[in-house]
């Protein structure tokens, strides 16, 4: 159980987030996105791959080998899935923590 830690962690962030955290967390989403869409990317070329394996006629005893690129092709698009909106989720939870720090300083500020 303890090597799955790294995908729970409940990090709070208790400073103040400036630019430089904020725009690294845009970087973050933005290569969130490009890895899910790898993920996706990946998951059809393994279709496309098992579709050419079940349909070549001299190899029909390597027709296993297409229907096992199919259950792997689905595993890896929904680990991407699961991944990212994992992610999403912690990046998020950061963004809100911000606008809320903001908040309280513009009340604060008003006052």
């Amino acid at each position: 159980m303890k090597r799955f830690r790294r995908f729970r962690s409940d990090f709070k962030n208790d400073e103040k987030i400036i630019l430089r955290d904020f725009l690294a967390m845009e970087r973050t989403t933005l290569a969130n996105e490009r890895t899910f869409f790898a993920y996706i990317r990946t998951s059809f070329y393994l279709i496309v791959a098992g579709i050419a394996f079940i349909k070549l006629k001299d190899f029909d005893p390597l027709s296993w080998v297409g229907y096992a690129l199919f259950g792997i092709s689905a595993f890896l698009l929904s680990f991407g899935i699961y991944r990212y909106q994992l992610l999403q989720r912690k990046l998020n939870r950061f963004y809100d923590d911000s606008e809320v720090e903001k908040e309280s300083k513009t009340d604060k500020n008003k006052e």
